[in-house]
């Protein structure tokens, strides 16, 4: 009985030491590990100490670096504010175009209602812009001439004159035989609104009809003081008016046109013109004084294509 005992005991014994002799290797397996990991959790931040100094991440962010709490982490918070700043400043800037573009339509309609308004007025305003200009012209011309010889007209005078230039020529009515050869006139209709216009004033002092032109190329010059055309725009309607045995309305034109633009294609004709209308208004001193400027100023041209005219303008007056 004592053996069996013994070998009863043994058994259990030899199995509690086979699982003792298991059990250490493993134990000391997990120790080993764990002593490895923190060797090498170690060399990384000494490494990192090396290569980011201070070991604060002000440089890069460690990729090894204590573990945060979970839940919502400071880096979310920097990309939510900057989507919030670029949304809050397209809103900024679509609020902003909103407003020009509402500005700008507002300012197209006022510019459009002012035009209308221009257009309305053009008649009236050309009307008063002629009544004004004989005045100013004959100072120019007193101040060209180093004085007048003579007491000009008071501005009051002049007014009446051009005023009505184009009804005054037809006070009772424009005939039927009259306005059947106006309407026969045809006006050019090409790309150019302003030649257009300068081209059928033309059209209308070339046929005779001189208080239509006056009043056409009054048009022209006032509503397009910069074209192309203009020099020649001045020159002829002074010459209507001269034609028109109206020199002291035509007076103020030719000067004008010789001295905005001496170099203009008709200042050479308006200078010589002006001698012209001086000699019909018998002022000979200052018709004197514009052939000698002409002379003088444009020498090539009183030898050249002006040679005729000039030669018989100085056979008409006698000069000191």
């Amino acid at each position: 009985m004592g053996n069996t005992t013994l070998r009863a005991l043994a058994a259990p014994l030899a199995l509690l030491a086979m699982a003792g002799g298991a059990a250490a290797p493993a134990f000391a397996q997990d120790a080993n590990t764990e002593a490895r990991l923190k060797k090498a959790e170690a060399e990384i931040r000494a490494l990192q100490r090396k290569v980011f100094p201070g070991g604060d991440g002000k440089y890069f962010e460690p990729q090894i670096s204590p573990a945060q709490p979970t839940g919502t982490t400071a880096t979310g918070a920097p990309s939510t504010t900057a989507v919030t700043d670029i949304l809050a400043r397209l809103d900024a800037m679509e609020s902003q175009i909103a407003r020009l573009t509402s500005q700008t339509e507002e300012n197209t309609n006022a510019i459009r209602q002012m035009g209308t308004r221009l257009a309305a007025l053009e008649v009236t305003a050309g009307a008063a812009a002629s009544a004004d200009r004989p005045a100013a012209a004959d100072a120019n011309l007193s101040a060209m001439t180093g004085g007048a010889s003579r007491p000009t007209p008071a501005p009051a005078a002049s007014k009446p004159a051009p005023t009505p230039s184009p009804p005054a020529a037809r006070p009772a009515g424009p005939t039927a035989e009259r306005l059947a050869a106006v309407q026969a006139i045809a006006k050019p209709q090409t790309d150019d609104p302003g030649d257009d216009e300068y081209s059928y004033g033309f059209r209308l002092w070339d046929a005779g009809f001189f208080p239509e032109a006056q009043q056409q190329l009054s048009l022209f010059v006032e509503k397009y003081p910069r074209h192309s055309r203009i020099s020649y725009g001045r020159n002829l309607l002074g010459r209507a008016y001269l034609d028109d045995g109206k020199a002291k309305e035509a007076a103020p034109w030719f000067l004008k046109n010789y001295q905005t633009d001496k170099q203009g294609a008709r200042a050479p004709d308006s200078l010589l013109y002006l001698a012209e209308t001086m000699m019909a208004m018998k002022d000979t001193k200052r018709a004197c004084i514009a052939l000698a400027e002409f002379a003088e100023t444009y020498p090539a041209i009183a030898s050249g294509r002006l040679r005729s005219q000039y030669e018989a303008d100085r056979a008409k007056v006698k000069c000191n």
